[in-house]
């Protein structure tokens, strides 16, 4: 992975954290030109970006690094729990996000979810974010493509944009877990959806939730 963060001590204490914990760190930058750089030449498979940063600010070095590298992760750092550009950066493409106080523990299994592509982080988390910066009620934009989802994966979308993880999911909806990671795993393939991440957003902004509900 790489880490992208403008305060040396920041980048230096997640690296030792990381590589203690069995995580390969490839490369370390101090903005965001310098990160896009680094991931266009050791293509890693998760990236930590910090949001503020200066000469590119993580949200562009996001969009940049997704549309250069679609294959790469994107983890947001920030200092804020309702920074409104993580909103921005979950839209582009970006698979979570974390805050800089993030115990060791925790971040070094972040890194593991997001390089395995389980994606979201924290889909309550996610809610809430896109509950405060994200479209309001009546701001649904048409997606075609949610007219390709069967009842039952609509359902499951729909879910997934409260919050719910698999397991919640599985008991709400008296599946097993098997069955609802394919229905997750379909309604990722028919939408082109990198992640759950990406699904949170999209629930709120086809209309499928509503800041509030659920």
């Amino acid at each position: 992975m790489v880490i992208a963060d403008d305060q040396e001590l920041v980048r230096t204490g997640f690296r030792l954290i990381l590589t203690a914990r069995g995580i390969d760190v490839v490369g370390v930058a101090g903005d965001g030109v310098e990160a896009v750089g680094l991931v266009r030449r050791l293509r890693p498979d998760v990236v930590l970006l910090d949001i503020r940063m200066p000469n590119m600010d993580g949200l562009e070095a996001a969009r940049r690094i997704l549309a250069e590298a679609p294959g790469c992760r994107v983890i947001m750092l920030t200092t804020f729990d309702l920074d409104s550009y993580v909103y921005a950066a979950l839209a582009a493409g970006a698979s979570g996000f974390l805050l800089k106080d993030v115990t060791p523990e925790h971040l070094a299994a972040a890194v593991r979810l997001v390089g395995t592509g389980d994606a979201l982080l924290s889909p309550s988390i996610t809610r809430r974010l896109v509950e405060r910066c994200g479209p309001g009620p009546g701001a649904a934009a048409p997606h075609p493509e949610l007219a390709a989802l069967t009842p039952r994966e609509r359902e499951v979308l729909t879910l997934m944009g409260r919050g719910r993880s698999n397991a919640e999911l599985a008991r709400d909806l008296t599946l097993s877990e098997a069955t609802v990671k394919t229905h997750v795993a379909r309604i990722f393939a028919k939408l082109s959806l990198r992640d759950r991440a990406q699904a949170v957003v999209l629930a709120y902004e086809t209309g499928l939730v509503t800041p509030g509900s659920g």
